[in-house]
């Protein structure tokens, strides 16, 4: 009990400034009246009391490989799968992805699992094509300022999951979600997923303190993506737990049957078992976020009093 009442009152305060920096963008900006929106995908709700977990490979590359992932992950207690149809790739000469027959594979698996499918799409051009198959459609980190897009997706019909740009600020990642919803979408989720320093030793920077800022000054819901952030498969497991006791609504994880023979990704995707003890360790930090929410609000809403 103790430490759950410590937990809540570790939940960052308001600094004054915030308010000019963030409350411009008051579609997505916390306020008295919304402090907290909850993003609905089927059954699932994220940004409600579920710590919800999206995994799955960084791509799609067979039937085979991702319908034994999808098994594996559901089991573990994953509600989304993520799997790249459509892989925006730094070398011209690495794996670009399936593309349309990746999503057909996509939803044969979200038909054999009942997990709701998260995809990542591209170009405005795409956008109605992949919200044939997509439950969420997820934008990418080189991919956050791309304002056609996002005014696409504007009129998707579909969630957004936005990933915070390997550069980009709080601010820029916001009014990235300001855009979406000017646009006509709502239903944003924002993604913390490592930012570029000087540091060497992992691929990014995960910016822990981003996600109790993002629900300080922002209803949407934040969730974590550790896989990124690392870029070691050994770290993924340590930031997935930093993530829950931070306060993340949920994580996008990569998971693969063979990370050492992966197309994409291999050294910072989990094997099979290793997803599930993640899963398992997860479950103590879990339950004392719950506990803790349910002592009340843990952050106050823009502008609100210190």
């Amino acid at each position: 009990m103790l430490a759950q009442i410590a937990l809540t009152r570790m939940a960052p305060r308001m600094n004054p400034k915030w308010n000019g920096q963030f409350s411009c963008f008051d579609l997505v900006a916390k306020t008295s009246e919304r402090s907290r929106s909850v993003v609905r995908v089927r059954d699932i709700e994220i940004g409600g009391a579920d710590f919800v977990v999206m995994a799955g490979p960084c791509a799609v590359e067979s039937e085979s490989q991702l319908m034994s992932t999808a098994e594996c992950v559901a089991k573990a207690g994953a509600r989304i799968l993520r799997g790249g149809a459509y892989k925006p790739r730094s070398s011209p000469y690495a794996f670009q992805g399936l593309g349309v027959e990746g999503l057909k594979i996509l939803q044969k698996a979200r038909e054999a699992t009942g997990l709701a499918i998260v995809t990542e799409v591209m170009s405005e051009e795409d956008v109605a094509l992949i919200a044939e198959y997509a439950d969420i459609m997820q934008v990418g980190a080189r991919s956050m300022e791309n304002y056609a897009l996002l005014e696409a997706l504007g009129e998707c019909g579909r969630p957004v999951l936005l990933k915070r740009g390997m550069t980009a600020t709080l601010e820029d990642l916001l009014r990235s979600a300001q855009v979406i919803s000017m646009a006509g979408n709502p239903d944003v989720i924002l993604c913390e997923r490592g930012i570029r320093t000087f540091e060497t030793a992992t691929r990014n920077t995960l910016d822990i303190a981003a996600v109790p800022v993002l629900k300080t000054v922002s209803h949407l819901p934040v969730i974590v993506d550790p896989s990124h952030a690392a870029g070691v498969r050994c770290l993924v497991g340590v930031l997935a737990r930093a993530a829950s006791v931070v306060g993340a609504d949920g994580l996008i994880v990569e998971v693969h049957p063979s990370p050492e023979n992966a197309l994409s990704d291999g050294n910072q995707s989990l094997t099979f078992s290793e997803f599930r003890n993640m899963m398992e360790d997860l479950q103590p930090y879990l339950a004392l976020q719950h506990d803790s929410r349910q002592l009340g609000p843990q952050l106050l809403p823009l502008g609100g009093a210190a």
